[in-house]
């Protein structure tokens, strides 16, 4: 198996840039905000983080492609680096603390691209989660003062967390229905949003995630942390991994039960 430590050490090197980035435009008067062409928007601080961890990149790993959010696709190869300078841009601008950048490696293999290593920093909440497959996930300041992450045990739908971001998309994509039997059948529901559910359900706080509309970039580190701490990542289409388009997280022991609400073979 592929020794991933040393870009594990590197995303976090990239990470400690990023966040240094972002905290000092954070909460900034003067901080420039922009409207995409797909409604959404985009500060200051989400291209020049994407800009500085690109920069790094180059002269650390020039053979590696990338992807972010903010710039598009750069290179080609077996290897790929997935970033998303800020998740959570609109919380970002309006001075809540939920957001973080997230930083992936993607490895091509036999069965196409998996993402291999992952990390998501949200330094306004003073958190970190990471992993690197086969090493495990964690959390913690960094790599030598962590916590190994696992998965919950709950095993039936009435006694678990249910967390989820928002209810437009679920009815966009017809499946309002099924969202909302599950959020009665569950113990409990909550609207964290953005990355914090998958880190969630990777450190045994919620049991069970999903979003029906979803990037690459949002997906891949988030993939890589629930993997490794136990818990499944797929697809509403029960495809493994961050390729579909949306999101179905879990502990692992809970995935077919949340797909038979929100999948997409339900009737």
């Amino acid at each position: 198996m592929p020794d991933y430590h040393d870009d594990l050490r590197l995303a976090h090197v990239l990470a400690d840039a990023a966040d240094a980035s972002t905290m000092e435009r954070f909460k900034a008067l003067d901080l420039k905000v922009e409207t995409k062409p797909d409604m959404t928007p985009v500060s200051e601080a989400d291209k020049s983080a994407e800009e500085l961890i690109r920069g790094q990149l180059q002269r650390a790993r020039p053979r590696d492609a990338v992807l972010g959010e903010e710039f598009g696709s750069e290179g080609s190869g077996p290897r790929r680096w997935i970033i998303d300078p800020i998740d959570g841009t609109k919380n970002y601008v309006r001075g809540v603390p939920v957001w973080a950048t997230l930083i992936a490696l993607m490895e091509r293999g036999a069965g196409g691209d998996r993402p291999v290593v992952g990390l998501v920093s949200a330094p306004a909440l003073g958190r970190r989660w990471w992993a690197a497959e086969g090493l495990g996930a964690f959390t913690g300041r960094s790599l030598t003062s962590a916590s190994r992450l696992h998965a919950s045990q709950v095993g039936s739908i009435q006694d678990a967390s249910f967390a989820y971001s928002s209810l437009t998309g679920w009815e966009e994509r017809g499946k309002l229905a099924g969202f909302l039997d599950l959020s009665r059948d569950c113990w409990r529901t909550r609207a964290y949003g953005d990355f914090w559910p998958y880190m969630l359900v990777a450190e045994g706080a919620v049991d069970i995630c999903a979003e029906p509309e979803l990037s690459l970039w949002d997906m891949a580190a988030c993939a890589v942390i629930v993997q490794e701490a136990g818990g499944r990542f797929t697809g509403l289409d029960g495809r493994p991994g961050p390729h579909s388009g949306n999101a179905a997280a879990s502990n692992g022991l809970l995935h077919e039960d949340l797909l038979s609400y929100v999948g997409d073979d339900r009737s």
